[in-house]
C-alpha cells in the first residue's frame, strides 16, 4: 500500500510527460487528502489536473460512518468495492505522476521509511482512478486512488509492510504504456496493465520521515534542483 508519495514537480512533469495541470500548486510530499496532480482522458484528448488524494475524501464520508482510507484500490476486488467499482467499470482511469513512494521496512525490528523511485531518478506514473465530486457553489472537484497487487514474490517490494501482513506494491506503468492505459477500452483490457514493475529498474533506500505539513497550508513546489 502507499499513503505517501512525492508528487512529480511541475517542471519535471512537463518535461516527462509533456503536460501539465492549470495553475494550482501542491506539496512535494503527499498524503491523504491533499492536492496532487493526475493525468487523465478527457474529451479534447489528454488532461492533467489537481485532484484529491484518496477516493472518498474525508469530508465526502457521512456523519456517523467511520472514517475509512482509500488511497489504495487492490486490483483483485476493485470491480467489487463501493468506493471504487463505479469508476472501474466507467473507465475512469488515470496516470499519478510521482518522483518517488515511501513505504515502510521492518528488516531492523522497527518501521523505518524508505524511498522508492527510478533508478535512472526519471519520474514515473502509477495506474490509478480517479472520480468527480459536486462541491455545489465551488463546482466541481476531482479525487484518486491509486491501484496495487500482490507483491509477495517481487525482489524489492516484498521487503516492505509489516511482518506476515500481505506485501503490496503501487502499479507503477512503463512509459509506453501510459498512452493504452488511459484508453483501455474494457475492464479487461485495464487488467492486462496491472502488473509488477522490474525490481532491477528501481532504487529503495531509507530515509528520514519530514515533518508533515498541514494540507491548508500548501505552497507552490520548489524548483526542482537539477533544473
Amino acid at each position: 500500500m502507499c499513503t505517501n508519495y512525492a508528487a512529480a514537480r511541475r517542471d519535471r512533469l512537463f518535461r516527462h510527460f509533456g503536460i501539465e495541470p492549470p495553475d494550482s500548486p501542491w506539496r512535494d510530499d503527499v498524503y491523504k487528502d491533499y492536492p496532487a496532480p493526475i493525468i487523465r482522458r478527457a474529451t479534447a484528448g489528454t488532461h492533467a489536473d489537481v485532484a484529491t488524494f484518496g477516493m472518498v475524501p474525508r469530508k465526502h464520508i457521512p456523519p456517523g460512518v467511520r472514517v475509512f482510507d482509500t488511497m489504495n484500490a487492490r486490483a483483485e476486488t476493485v470491480g467489487e468495492k463501493r468506493s471504487f467499482s463505479g469508476a472501474w467499470k466507467r473507465q475512469q482511469l488515470c496516470l499519478v505522476p510521482c518522483d518517488a513512494f515511501y513505504e515502510p521496512n521492518y528488516e531492523s525490528g522497527k518501521a523505518v521509511r524508505w524511498r522508492i523511485n527510478m533508478a535512472n531518478g526519471e519520474p514515473f506514473a502509477i495506474a490509478g482512478l480517479w472520480r468527480e465530486w459536486d462541491e455545489g457553489e465551488d463546482g466541481k472537484a476531482l479525487s484518486f486512488t491509486m491501484l496495487t497487487v500482490n507483491s509477495n514474490e517481487h525482489p524489492l517490494m516484498q521487503r516492505f509492510h509489516k511482518p506476515g501482513d500481505e506485501k503490496r506494491s503501487v502499479v507503477i506503468l512503463p512509459p509506453n504504456d501510459y498512452e493504452n492505459w488511459l484508453c483501455s477500452r474494457s475492464m479487461d483490457e485495464a487488467r492486462t496493465f496491472l502488473n509488477l514493475f522490474p525490481a532491477d529498474l528501481m532504487h529503495a533506500e531509507a530515509c528520514p520521515t519530514p515533518p508533515r505539513i498541514s494540507k491548508s497550508a500548501v505552497a507552490a513546489p520548489t524548483e526542482d534542483a537539477d533544473k
